[in-house]
C-alpha cells in the first residue's frame, strides 16, 4: 500500500497538476520545442521551454520500481520512495514540509511498477525558485532514512492493505495480476508479512543500489531557458549515488519483455472468488502491450472502438444500453516497461454475473474476428485526434508526457506525430494489431462475487 503522497504515482503515468494552466495557446498540431541530453552526471534530461506561466515543473525517474522488490520483501520500492522527503540532511520531516510551504511549492515522490521518482512545481520567481531547488537538491541527494518514520508508514500500510483486502475490487485486480503475470514481478502483491519484513537498511540499500544518478531521467517544463535547466539538471544529479544496476547492464532497466513471451508463461482461465458483495467485479484479459509498441496507435484506436471511448464503444452498447447489465464497461491497453495488461471490466449484479461474462467475452472474440467497421474506425479516429489537445493542455500533462518518453526511450518527436499516427491506422491494421495481441485462448477471466456458472 502507498501512502497519500505517493498515489499520484500508480501506474507510472506520474499525471501531475492537471489544474495547470495551458502552456501555449497554439494549435494543438504546432511542433514542441522538446529537448533532450546528458546531463555530467550521465543523467537523460527531457527539456520543454514553456514560458506562459513563472512556474517550473521538474521530475527526477528512477530504475526503481516495485519490480526490483526482493522476494519476501515486496513493498520495499515504494517504501523506499515514501521515504524520500521525510527526512534529510540536517532537516527534520516537517522541517521539509514547511520549507516547501514557504516558497508555494508542491513536492511528492513515490514508486510505480516500472520506475520511481520524486516531483517539484516550484515558481521561477526568486527568491522562491532558488530555496525551492535547493531543498529538492537536499532532499533527493542527502536523505535520512529515519526509524520511527518507516516503523509509522510501514504500520499504515498494513492497516491500508488489510482494509483494501475487504474489497472486491482489489481481490479482482490482485487475482487478475497474478493470473497474467505467474513469473514476473509485475503479478506479486505485497502482503503484511512482506511489509513486516521491511527494515531501515532495506531501504538505505534501496536507495543507494537504484536511485542513481547516471541511470536517472531528468524532465522540466518550464518558464527557464537551455542554459538554466543544463544546471539545474546538473545540480538535481551530481550528488545522487553512481554506480550500475545488478545484472546486465545492457538490458533495459524498465523491461523489454514482448506479449508474446509473457502470454507463453501464462494460460487462459476463469477464477471465481466468493464476496458478499452486492454486485459482481469482473475483468477480463491478458498480458498485451510494452509501451513503444510500433503497433501501440493501432491498438489505441482499435480499443477506442471495443471499450476505450465511453458511450460510443461497443462494451458499453452491448451490456448496459442493449441489456442493461451494468451502468458501465470498458477496456484498455496498459503499456508498461514490460508488456502490460489489456483489461476489460464491468460490474454487475450477482444474478447477471454469467450472462455478463457471456457478453463481454463475445463482444471481445467478435472483434478479434471481424475488427472494426469503417464507420467505426473514422469516428474513433476524429474523437481521438479532437481529445488530443486535452492531453497536452497543462505543464503538468506535459512533464508526464515527456518524462515517458525519456524513461521508455521514445523519440522526441512523438507527441508531433501523435495525430498523424492516429490518421495511419485503417481498419485493417487495427483488426490485424488486435488480433496479434489479444489471443482469444489466453484470456482471463476473474469474477469477484456472482457465479459464472
Amino acid at each position: 500500500m502507498l501512502s497519500s503522497k505517493n498515489k499520484v504515482f500508480i501506474r507510472g503515468l506520474f499525471a501531475a497538476g492537471a489544474t495547470a494552466a495551458a502552456v501555449f495557446a497554439a494549435p494543438a498540431y504546432a511542433a514542441l520545442p522538446i529537448e533532450s541530453w546528458t546531463a555530467a552526471s550521465g543523467a537523460k534530461v527531457m527539456f520543454m521551454r514553456a514560458e506562459a506561466l513563472p512556474m517550473l515543473d521538474v521530475r527526477i525517474d528512477f530504475p526503481a520500481g516495485s519490480r526490483a522488490d526482493p522476494k519476501g520483501k515486496e513493498g520495499l520500492a515504494s517504501a523506499t520512495g515514501d521515504m524520500i522527503g521525510r527526512g534529510a540532511e540536517g532537516l527534520s520531516e516537517n522541517d521539509i514540509a514547511d520549507g516547501f510551504a514557504d516558497t508555494g511549492a508542491q513536492f511528492s515522490g513515490g514508486a510505480s511498477s516500472d520506475s520511481a521518482g520524486v516531483q517539484l512545481r516550484t515558481l521561477t520567481s526568486e527568491p522562491e525558485f532558488s530555496k525551492s531547488i535547493a531543498l529538492m537538491k537536499t532532499v533527493v541527494q542527502k536523505p535520512v532514512f529515519n526509524g520511527d518514520i518507516l516503523a509509522r508508514e510501514m504500520a499504515r500500510s498494513v492497516a491500508g492493505l488489510k482494509e483494501s483486502l475487504t474489497k472486491p475490487d482489489t481481490l479482482a485486480e490482485r487475482a487478475f495480476a497474478t493470473a497474467l503475470y505467474p513469473n514476473h514481478p509485475y503479478g506479486t502483491h505485497t502482503t503484511e508479512e512482506s511489509l513486516n519484513a521491511i527494515t531501515l537498511l532495506d531501504v538505505e540499500q534501496f536507495y543507494k543500489a537504484r536511485y542513481l544518478g547516471n541511470k536517472a531521467v531528468v524532465s522540466m517544463v518550464g518558464n527557464i531557458t537551455r542554459a538554466q535547466a543544463e544546471q539545474l539538471a546538473n545540480e538535481l544529479t551530481a550528488g545522487l549515488p553512481k554506480g550500475e544496476l545488478e545484472g546486465n547492464p545492457a538490458v533495459n532497466p524498465l523491461g523489454g519483455m514482448d506479449y508474446k513471451e509473457l502470454q507463453a508463461a501464462m494460460k487462459g482461465q476463469t477464477i471465481q472468488i466468493d464476496h458478499p458483495a452486492a454486485q459482481s467485479h469482473i475483468l477480463m484479459g491478458l498480458p498485451a502491450m510494452r509501451r513503444g509498441a510500433p503497433d501501440y496507435f493501432d491498438l489505441l484506436v482499435a480499443n477506442h472502438i471495443l471499450g476505450g471511448g465511453g458511450f460510443v464503444s461497443r462494451l458499453m452498447d452491448e451490456i448496459r444500453e442493449k441489456r442493461g447489465l451494468a451502468y458501465s464497461a470498458y477496456s484498455y491497453f496498459m503499456p508498461a516497461g514490460d508488456a502490460g495488461p489489456f483489461q476489460a471490466g464491468v460490474q454487475t449484479k450477482k444474478e447477471s454475473t454469467a450472462q455478463a461474462v457471456q457478453i463481454m467475452r463475445k463482444t471481445i472474440l467478435d472483434f478479434i474476428e471481424k475488427g472494426p467497421t469503417q464507420a467505426e474506425l473514422g469516428a474513433a479516429k476524429q474523437n481521438l485526434i479532437n481529445g488530443f489537445p486535452l492531453r497536452i493542455d497543462s505543464n503538468g500533462k506535459l512533464l508526464g508526457n515527456i518524462s515517458m518518453m525519456g524513461l521508455h526511450g521514445l523519440p522526441l518527436n512523438y507527441l508531433d506525430n501523435w495525430t498523424t499516427e492516429i490518421n495511419k491506422v485503417t481498419v485493417q491494421s487495427a483488426r490485424e494489431a488486435f488480433a496479434r495481441h489479444v489471443n482469444a485462448d489466453k484470456l482471463v477471466t476473474v469474477v469477484v462475487g456472482g457465479k459464472v456458472e
